[in-house]
C-alpha cells in the first residue's frame, strides 16, 4: 500500500507539474503574440474624395496633427505589408497597406488589429494574409466595417475549421489520461490480487476435508508405530545413558531418525565427541558415530537408564520425539484444541502403560473438560490423599531454563481432562508441585504454576516452547 501510493503522489505531481509548465510557457507565448495595437488602412482616391491618402494626412485624422507623419513612418518603415512590398519612401503609399499608429491615436480612422510578431503587418489572429498584390488587408477590427477596394466589397475571411489546442492543454490533458491508467491500473491489480486470493482460500477450502482425512490417517498409523518400534526406543535409551553417564548432562528429550539422534540438553557446556552442537541447548550425534549397548524394550532386563522416557509424536524431519516424564516438574499442562489435548494425554498414557504398567493413575474430572480414556492395563485408583509426604525431588540444576525443571521421577500419575478450579488447582499443587507427594499431573487445559505448557493446534501438531519444538502426535 505505501508503494502504491508514492507511485500515485508521483504521477499526479508529473501531471501538474508538467500540464503547470507548458501552460505557463504557452500563456506566454500566447500573450506575446496577442497584443492589440492602433492601425490604418490606406484608402483609395475614389474612398477619400479624389485625393489619395499620405502621411500627412493620415497624422491629421488619427492624431490631430499633420506634422507627426514623421512617428508614423519610423513605426512602419520597412514593414513588411501583405502584398510583400514595404514602406521605404513617405510619398509612396498603396491603398490597403496596413499601417501602425501611435498609442494615442483616436478617431473614426483608427481601428485595432493583433500585432503578428516579427516584421510582419499587424493580421487577424497573428496570421499571415494571402491577399494578392493591390488587394486590401483586412485587420480584426472591432466596431467597424472591413474597408472596400475599387468600389467593391473586398471577400469576407473564411471561418477556419481548424480547431487550434495550447500545448499545456494538451499536456495536462495527456498526463490527467495516464494518470487515471496509472490509477486504475493499480485499483485493477490490487482487486485482481484480491480475486485470486479468494479463490486460493476457496479452493482450499475445498480441499481441507481430504487434507484432513489424510492427516488424520497419518496420525493413527503413528501410535501402531510408535507401540512396534522398540529399536528407536533403544536408541533414545542409549543417548541418554551415554550423555549422562559422562557428566551427568540432563537430557529433556531426543529425536530419533535415519540419519542420527538430536537430544535438547540442560547445559551450556560444549558437546562431547562425536556429538555436534546445533545451538539453543542442542545436541546432534550422527548414525554410526556411536554404537550404544543393547537395551531390552519395555520392562524386561535391567532397568532402564530413564524409565519415564516416553513417545510424543513425530517432528518435522520424520524423527520419532521422545519426552523425559520425570522432567516435567510434576505438572504438564497442555492448552489449545481440547480434542488434540486428549490425543496428547492419552497418548502419553498409551507409552506409560507399556513402559511402567503398575503406576497407579487417578483422573480428577472438571466441568467441560474431554472425556479421557484410560488405557486397561493401567491401575487406576479412585481415591488419592493430596497430603505431602516429603520432599522428593533433587535440587535444580544450573544450567538453560530447561533445567529450572526439577528431576521428578515418575511414582503416579493424575489425569485432569480440564481446566483445574482454584480448589483443584490447590490439589494439584500439593501432590505434583515441590516438595509435594511425588505425582506426575497431566492435565488437558491451564493449569497455573505448571512449568511445562504445550499448545495443540486442531491441526494435531502441537508446540513445546521451552524445546522450540514442534511435533504431530498420534490420534
Amino acid at each position: 500500500m505505501r508503494r502504491t501510493a508514492v507511485v500515485v503522489l508521483l504521477a499526479v505531481w508529473s501531471a501538474l507539474y508538467l500540464g503547470g509548465a507548458a501552460l505557463a510557457a504557452d500563456g506566454g507565448d500566447a500573450a506575446g503574440a496577442a497584443d492589440v495595437v492602433k492601425v490604418y488602412v490606406v484608402r483609395t482616391a475614389e474612398q477619400n474624395g479624389g485625393t489619395p491618402d499620405n502621411l500627412a494626412l493620415i497624422a491629421a485624422r488619427t492624431l490631430g496633427d499633420g506634422n507627426r507623419a514623421g512617428e508614423i513612418f519610423d513605426l512602419n518603415r520597412g514593414r513588411a505589408q501583405a502584398d510583400g512590398t514595404a514602406l521605404t519612401d513617405p510619398g509612396d503609399l498603396r491603398p490597403g497597406w496596413i499601417l501602425r499608429l501611435p498609442e494615442d491615436a483616436n478617431g473614426p480612422d483608427v481601428q485595432l488589429a493583433q500585432e503578428s510578431g516579427g516584421d510582419g503587418a499587424a493580421q487577424p489572429d497573428g496570421t499571415a494574409s494571402t491577399a494578392p498584390d493591390g488587394a486590401g488587408t483586412q485587420p480584426f477590427v472591432q466596431g467597424s466595417q472591413p474597408p472596400t477596394q475599387q468600389g467593391s466589397q473586398a471577400p469576407t475571411q473564411q471561418a477556419s475549421n481548424t480547431i487550434v489546442l495550447p500545448l499545456g492543454a494538451v499536456l495536462a490533458g495527456l498526463g490527467a489520461f495516464l494518470l487515471a491508467l496509472l490509477t486504475a491500473a493499480i485499483v485493477a491489480r490490487q482487486q485482481v490480487r484480491r480475486l485470486f486470493a479468494a479463490m486460493a482460500r476457496a479452493i482450499r477450502r475445498l480441499g481441507d476435508p481430504v487434507r484432513r482425512a489424510r492427516r488424520l490417517r497419518f496420525r493413527t498409523s503413528l501410535a501402531a508405530a510408535f507401540a512396534g518400534d522398540g529399536e528407536s526406543l533403544r536408541t533414545a535409551h542409549g543417548a541418554v545413558a551415554e550423555l549422562t553417564a559422562r557428566k551427568g548432562h540432563a537430557v529433556h528429550a531426543v529425536s530419533v531418525d535415519d540419519a542420527g539422534v538430536t537430544a535438547w540438553v540442560a547445559t551450556a557446556d560444549a558437546p562431547p565427541a562425536p556429538w555436534q552442537d546445533l545451538g539453543e541447548a542442542r545436541w546432534r550425534r550422527p548414525a554410526g558415530a556411536f554404537a550404544p549397548p543393547a537395551q531390552p524394550a519395555y520392562g524386561t532386563g535391567p532397568q532402564l537408564p530413564s524409565p519415564s522416557l516416553v513417545a510424543v509424536g513425530v517432528d518435522e524431519q520424520g524423527g520419532k520425539v521422545f519426552v523425559d516424564l520425570s522432567r516435567l516438574d510434576g505438572v504438564l499442562s497442555v492448552t489449545g484444541d481440547p480434542g488434540v489435548a486428549r490425543d496428547v494425554v492419552q497418548g502419553l498414557l498409551a507409552e506409560v502403560a507399556r513402559s511402567k504398567p503398575a503406576v497407579p493413575v487417578a483422573v480428577l474430572q472438571t466441568t467441560g473438560g474431554p472425556a479421557v480414556a484410560l488405557p486397561g492395563a493401567m491401575r487406576r485408583i479412585e481415591r488419592f490423599d493430596p497430603r505431602p509426604a516429603g520432599a522428593s525431588a533433587t535440587a535444580r540444576e544450573a544450567g538453560t531454563l530447561r533445567a529450572a525443571a526439577r528431576l521428578h521421577p515418575l511414582e503416579a500419575l493424575l489425569v485432569a481432562s480440564g481446566t483445574p478450579t482454584a480448589q483443584e488447582a490447590a490439589d494439584l499443587l500439593a501432590l505434583c508441585g515441590p516438595g509435594g507427594a511425588g505425582w506426575t499431573a497431566l492435565v488437558c487445559g491451564d493449569a497455573q504454576g505448571a512449568h511445562w505448557r504445550w499448545r495443540a493446534a486442531p491441526d494435531g501438531s502441537v508446540e513445546i516452547p521451552l524445546l522450540r519444538l514442534t511435533v504431530t502426535v498420534p490420534a
